[in-house]
């Protein structure tokens, strides 16, 4: 059935018992709480799955999902539609300035020739062409080492868009001018209001989905950098406790954890020590 076909009442709400079903496999999927003000959010969130599903009200969704086999084939189109991917070009611009200043001076003084750089919640991608941005800047004007980035998202939708690395432009104005001219190319068509981040950084960041509720995280060789910023206040202490314990799990010993301006540690039992405001050493 095609979604222009089927007619969903916009007065058709989620019943509290589908709610609690939906809210309960969402956090134990995703570590992402659902409280029960976020019901209206919910609704609208999936409004679309149902359409696209053929389902004409909430209460036939939810039996596709729960009763029928729908989870198997559903679940990454739910988590899709139910996360926030919140980003912007040098979001919180402070830890990248200090990646400039502090951290990459350490490892061109270390003799590290490639660095590992982890972008953990890279939502569309501009947290991880960002980290590009900075990486290329200090090897090109400071002889600095080499490196690979990987971006990992848990939405298959936002890691197509971010692997095409293609933004509106007015996306990129908090990106330095110098930078811009550099790394941004605009499209030829003026029409189209859009940019994409040059092919030389584009190669040099890869993407992969991955979940952070997973038991542990197969990412290949330890980290000498991670960026874990602005997902850990979804998820309660339990959940902060298993995500950053495997981050630090996959961090190189001197490696380096930068979490959001809005989160904390605090409460958790980490092999890491704070250096600055929200960035951490691995001992």
């Amino acid at each position: 059935m095609s979604e222009a076909a089927v007619r969903i009442s916009a007065d058709d709400r989620l019943s509290q018992q589908n709610f609690n079903r939906l809210s309960t496999f969402i956090f134990k999927y995703s570590g992402i709480k659902m409280p029960p003000s976020k019901i209206t959010m919910l609704e609208g969130r999936l409004r679309r799955r149902l359409r696209a599903t053929g389902y004409s009200n909430f209460d036939a969704y939810c039996q596709y999902l729960f009763k029928g086999d729908g989870l198997e084939s559903e679940t990454i189109h739910l988590i899709d539609a139910v996360t926030t991917n919140k980003t912007d070009f040098f979001r919180e611009s402070n830890h990248f300035d200090y990646m400039a200043s502090d951290v990459l001076p350490h490892f061109k003084a270390l003799g590290t020739r490639k660095l590992r750089v982890w972008s953990s919640a890279c939502s569309i991608g501009a947290e991880p062409y960002t980290l590009a941005m900075v990486l290329e800047d200090y090897r090109q004007q400071q002889r600095g080492p080499d490196y690979q980035i990987l971006a990992t998202d848990l939405s298959t939708d936002v890691l197509q868009r971010a692997r095409k690395g293609i933004y509106s432009s007015d996306m990129v104005v908090p990106v330095p001018r110098a930078m811009r001219s550099r790394y941004v190319m605009t499209a030829i068509d003026p029409e189209r209001d859009e940019v994409r981040i040059v092919p030389q950084l584009r190669a040099n960041v890869g993407f992969m989905r991955l979940n952070l509720m997973d038991e542990s995280y197969r990412v290949g060789e330890p980290m000498h950098i991670i960026f874990c910023r602005n997902v850990l206040i979804y998820f309660d202490k339990k959940t902060q406790q298993h995500v950053l314990s495997q981050l630090c799990e996959c961090l190189a010993p001197g490696g380096y954890l930068f979490i959001g301006h809005s989160e904390t540690v605090a409460g958790l039992t980490l092999p890491i020590r704070q250096i600055a405001n929200t960035i951490f050493i691995r001992e």
